[in-house]
């Protein structure tokens, strides 16, 4: 798996990204348990995921931060990148970020989808 580490720091909140290709729910599965054995990613408040799997749809989690999940599914479909899981990884800092939460989501998205267009 791919990890950009943490990218954005707002109030105490700090964000991460992280993806890589798979194909099946199983391998969604795989590649989530594999990040969350990095003591700091288990321990996130969330981890946040989206993937467009070209056999059975679109698949997404919240992770308890309502509507993250589908920033991270528009954001893949306009890029038309299937078959590529991209996660968010939010550490919360105490402080209500209220709509700037997904904006952090985007960014960090963005810079993902950047350093693979970079790779």
């Amino acid at each position: 798996m791919r990890k950009l580490g943490q990218i954005i720091s707002d109030r105490g909140s700090k964000y991460a990204v992280s993806g890589c290709p798979v194909s099946t729910r199983s391998e969604v599965d795989a590649a989530l348990k594999a990040l969350k054995t990095k003591k700091a990613y288990a321990r996130a408040t969330h981890n946040i995921w989206g993937v467009l799997l070209t056999r059975h749809g679109p698949l997404k989690a919240d992770d308890g931060e309502s509507g993250a999940g589908m920033v991270i599914l528009r954001m893949l479909e306009r890029e038309g990148l299937a078959d590529h899981l991209v996660v968010v990884t939010r550490w919360y800092g105490g402080k209500h970020l209220g709509g700037d939460r997904f904006r952090h989501v985007q960014a960090c998205v963005r810079g993902y989808l950047d350093a693979l267009s970079d790779a």
